[in-house]
């Protein structure tokens, strides 16, 4: 009998509603939907579909109107804010398309940030900082900053932000938009690395083919509401 699957990720009857002008729009509508540990899923869908809101709730940078988000069991409007902050810091890991390093920093220390933040000591940090640039392909460039490196390099250096911390989930919004081809094939061969061989649980909101190719599961959004959810 095969066991069901743990759930980092729930939501409940989700609905986010925005004013425009006088006009309640729902970004997303009565949504119900795990993620599971492990997964390598896509939320596709045209634009306006509701992606980015959804991945925004599960991180913590929204608030649905109505309905629960759940991460590993906790209910995100039952804590307060610097409970969220923590969560947000220690267990979601955000891989965003204008990559959002810090421009005075190094790779290293945008990779070591959150380490410190998190109260990681000196030695243990420096120990995980260089191990994570070793795998994302930028040993030797750890003393470069954001304006000293390619767009690929900078993702690769917010991929290893996102995981250095080992956090539940990591979120990626459109990862690929601002790379080539190549660049963008190499960056989803290292996704796809961490994920089969550290475990490490992704979630994608996007439009591009070759992401949606390479998951596991495609989540199709469609008027903000559940269209499919298909496991490959």
């Amino acid at each position: 009998m095969s066991q069901q699957p743990k759930a980092i990720v729930e939501l409940h009857d989700i609905t986010r509603t925005y004013l425009q002008g006088e006009i309640k729009v729902n970004a997303v509508s009565n949504l119900n939907l795990n993620i599971n540990v492990g997964d390598f899923a896509t939320l596709c869908g045209p634009s306006g579909s509701g992606k980015t809101t959804v991945l925004n709730m599960i991180g913590a940078l929204d608030e649905p109107t109505a309905g629960v988000v759940s991460i590993e069991g906790q209910d995100l409007a039952k804590l307060n804010r610097s409970e969220v902050s923590a969560l947000r810091r220690d267990r979601i890991g955000f891989v965003f398309q204008s990559y959002n390093l810090i421009p005075v920093l190094t790779a290293y220390e945008n990779a070591e940030f959150v380490l410190a933040l998190q109260g990681v000591s000196v030695e243990e940090r420096r120990e995980r900082v260089m191990s994570i640039l070793k795998e994302v392909g930028l040993e030797g460039l750890e003393n470069r900053r954001p304006d000293e490196m390619s767009g690929g390099q900078q993702q690769r250096v917010a991929i290893a932000r996102a995981i250095v911390t080992r956090p539940a989930i990591v979120l990626a919004d459109e990862p690929t938009a601002n790379v080539d081809s190549a660049t963008a094939e190499a960056l989803l061969d290292l996704m796809q690395e961490l994920n089969e061989n550290e475990g490490a649980t992704f979630l994608f909101s996007t439009h591009d083919q070759r992401v949606i190719d390479r998951a596991k599961r495609v989540i199709h959004l469609r008027d903000g509401q559940l269209e499919s959810d298909i496991l490959l």
